[in-house]
């Protein structure tokens, strides 16, 4: 049977290599995205035995949404840097946060995006610069971490 490329297409893994990131209407390139994490806080409770069961039996139930944390590495471009990232965080510092609606695009070799992650409401919590060494030629890679009301998968 011979495999065709709408079969691979469609039952094969994506890649990861391939993705966009657009902060706000903005689209900036990121070396490394993490923390795309949809989860909730676990409740228990605790019913009173009955008398054919020795002690108390425990159950577990799902509470609220935790509030993910998205952590975007990506190379130090001085306008993209200073201009967009280290602007933003300073809105924290004013007390005049910004809040942004993040998107996430992981797309398929032809560069169509496949499935996106919405990230709601996310504003800057730490910009970590680069580290130095003056022994090493590579690239500065700079770290920005963000915190967000949830995260919300879509098909594209």
């Amino acid at each position: 049977m011979a495999t065709t490329a709408e079969t691979i297409r469609a039952s094969y893994p994506l890649p990861v290599y391939n993705y966009r990131v657009e902060i706000g209407s903005t689209a900036i390139s990121f070396s490394e995205v993490s923390g795309l994490v949809i989860g909730y806080e676990l409740g228990t409770y605790k019913e009173s035995p009955v008398a054919t069961q020795a002690g108390p039996r425990t159950f577990h139930f799902p509470a609220q949404r935790t509030a993910p944390t998205v952590s975007l590495k990506k190379g130090l471009v001085p306008g993209v840097s200073i201009k967009e990232l280290y602007g933003w965080i300073q809105t924290v510092q004013t007390n005049q946060v910004v809040k942004k609606d993040i998107f996430i695009r992981l797309c398929d070799e032809k560069g169509a995006p496949m499935i996106s992650w919405k990230v709601i409401n996310a504003f800057p919590t730490k910009l970590t610069a680069p580290t130095f060494d003056a022994k090493s030629n590579d690239a500065a890679i700079e770290s920005l971490d963000l915190q967000a009301d949830q995260i919300i998968m879509e098909a594209s």
